[in-house]
């Protein structure tokens, strides 16, 4: 389970802006970035433990990312980041998978899970290795860089409040989201990027009298006004995404933009991620940014299927994600996933 050095990708993967999109509304351009952006692979040693009870649920965790900032470096300009809340601090601090095999890798030596705060990490117990432990570290990973590389164009980044249990036995039980954990969490994206590296629900509405309604009249910023900017969508529905949009008509004072089905005030980001979907250019032509996944599971880096990636371009989804913009270290395949020329941006082609 190695990891490519970080350092030779840029040499590999250059960097590029387009300078001919920065007249464009960010809704006409199209990306790809990572899914699950901060994880790390599991401890070999807990890996095999827990593929010889379930291989096929293994297989399909079975896979890392280099770090966020070599992510950004090579030019993925989507992220995204699943969060726990831990508001006493500590619940994660020894998490029980370290038990369950020997000789594993050290974890946690800075004692940042003994802090109070959102961590980040896969699967409570067993798939715990991140970039960044916490959300508060990754929010200074992310500023720093963003201030590092100035008129960078803008970075989506899709987040998920986790609070769900996992089935069998030997789990721990995550804090349950509530309307003040999510005050908390609006906070801590505000606190650790600032107000200036946002684009906010409140932005894009402006003068319009529903958030919709901007999103229908193509009221998203232009690139050049989105650059060093990161634009953050809630990965929820139902009760979850309910409670974020309460007391907050067309998400008035919030700072993610949610999973809002159209028709409703609070429409403008959506996440569908089966990209042959034929809903999705219908929505993108209208002005909604789609989110799409290019794969999903490991299944299409082991069969070398691009039919859901082609898909996805063609389907003119914004936000395109994959596990491969690098081919696999945990097995053999040839899936590489891109752009024309090595490129993660590029500008819409339903706009073209």
């Amino acid at each position: 389970m190695k990891t490519v050095s970080g350092a030779l990708l840029l040499f590999v993967f250059p960097l590029f802006i387009s300078t001919d999109s920065d007249e464009l509304p960010i809704n006409k351009i199209q990306v790809i970035g990572s899914h699950n952006s901060y994880k790390k692979a599991i401890d070999p040693h807990l890996f095999e433990k827990f593929r010889q009870r379930d291989s096929i649920s293994a297989g399909k965790i079975d896979y890392e990312h280099i770090g966020i900032t070599e992510q950004l470096d090579i030019g993925l300009r989507n992220l995204e980041i699943d969060v726990y809340a831990d508001s006493k601090g500590g619940k994660y601090a020894h998490p029980r998978g370290l038990d369950w095999a020997k000789d594993q890798a050290p974890y946690d030596l800075d004692k940042e899970m003994d802090q109070p705060g959102f961590k980040v990490f896969h699967i409570q117990d067993l798939d715990f290795r991140s970039d960044f432990l916490t959300l508060k570290r990754g929010l200074e990973k992310l500023k720093n860089w963003s201030d590092h590389h100035p008129g960078h164009t803008p970075v989506f980044i899709t987040l998920e409040a986790k609070d769900s249990k996992m089935k069998g036995e030997g789990y721990s039980d995550p804090e349950v989201f509530t309307a003040e954990t999510f005050d908390e969490l609006d906070k801590a994206l505000l606190d650790g990027l600032g107000k200036q590296k946002l684009i906010t629900p409140d932005q894009v509405r402006g003068k319009y009298s529903t958030l919709e309604a901007a999103v229908l009249k193509d009221n998203w910023p232009l690139v050049k006004n989105a650059k060093e900017k990161f634009i953050f969508l809630l990965d929820q529905k139902g009760e979850k995404m309910e409670l974020y949009m309460k007391g907050h008509p067309s998400l008035a004072g919030r700072v993610l933009f949610v999973n809002a089905e159209a028709g409703r005030p609070e429409a403008a980001m959506m996440i569908i991620n089966d990209a042959k979907d034929p809903l999705i250019p219908q929505l993108v032509k209208k002005g909604y940014i789609i989110r799409t996944r290019a794969d999903a599971d490991t299944q299409e880096a082991r069969n070398n299927d691009y039919s859901n990636f082609n898909a996805a371009c063609e389907s003119g989804a914004q936000i395109i994600t994959t596990d491969y913009y690098l081919k696999s270290t945990h097995f053999k395949s040839d899936y590489l996933v891109s752009f024309e020329g090595g490129r993660y941006f590029r500008i819409n082609p339903l706009f073209k």
